[in-house]
């Protein structure tokens, strides 16, 4: 995207794997075998603050007034349920919701939770969606909804899954797929039916190296994504 660059954010890319990791890590150490995975999911959220920090950055350079980015209490109306607890939020003076972005993480048992992360992302998805549609946010601009995720990359997330067709056949691009094929094929779908603006798989691992299976949902186009529209909408951000 002309005259808007990433690069600059790689370093800060870097110490938000890193600080996924070592969060996590802590977190694993200081519990017991038998608490371990709850303990990990519920204070999964500072495992990824090292990309909301990232987010406000990004923000902050792009002429984003601190006042109307929000990492904290972020709850907004739903359709289905009461409220939705957002990872970030940017809103403007005039309380004009610009945007919008989830963040999730996946390591290890990967059977037992591809399908509650797509049901969450779909969920908070057509919640969101309805609840704007049934005006409960008042205003007609669009904002941009974004979600990204971390996956593990290791040998129980890249060797195919076997399926299970009982009844009926599984569609063909789910044939021979890992768990990251799968949430790669997520990430893509998402956006195809329009329920995020944008969305980015991220594979990493214990070495903190991280990378992207496609570009369309890497996060460097998830990044130019959210900084060609925070640009795009400035005036209504600042005015």
């Amino acid at each position: 995207m002309e005259g808007l660059s990433t690069e600059k954010y790689n370093e800060l890319i870097f110490k938000a794997i890193k600080h996924f990791w070592d969060t996590r890590n802590a977190q694993v150490t200081g519990s017991t075998k038998a608490d371990q995975g709850n303990r990990s999911a519920v204070t999964g959220g500072k495992q990824l603050d090292g990309f909301i920090e990232l987010l406000v950055k990004v923000s902050e350079d792009l002429g984003v007034p601190k006042t109307c980015i929000y990492t904290k209490g972020n709850s907004l109306p739903g359709y289905f349920r009461p409220t939705k607890d957002w990872d970030f939020l940017i809103i403007s003076p005039k309380k004009q919701l610009i945007a919008v972005i989830e963040f999730k993480s996946q390591v290890g048992s990967f059977g037992n939770n591809f399908n509650n992360r797509t049901e969450e992302a779909l969920g908070s998805a057509v919640d969101f969606w309805t609840a704007f549609r049934e005006q409960g946010f008042i205003q007609t601009q669009v904002p941009w909804v974004g979600y990204v995720i971390l996956v593990e990359k290791a040998d129980k997330s890249t060797f195919p899954v076997r399926l299970q067709e009982p009844y009926f056949n599984i569609r063909p691009e789910f044939q021979a797929t890992s768990y990251l094929d799968r949430y790669a094929l997520l990430c893509q779908k998402l956006m195809q039916e329009r329920h995020y603006t944008a969305t980015s798989l991220i594979w990493t691992n214990e070495h903190f190296e991280y990378g992207a299976l496609n570009e369309d949902i890497s996060f460097d186009s998830f990044m130019l994504s959210f900084m060609g529209f925070i640009q795009g909408k400035l005036k209504d951000i600042v005015a």
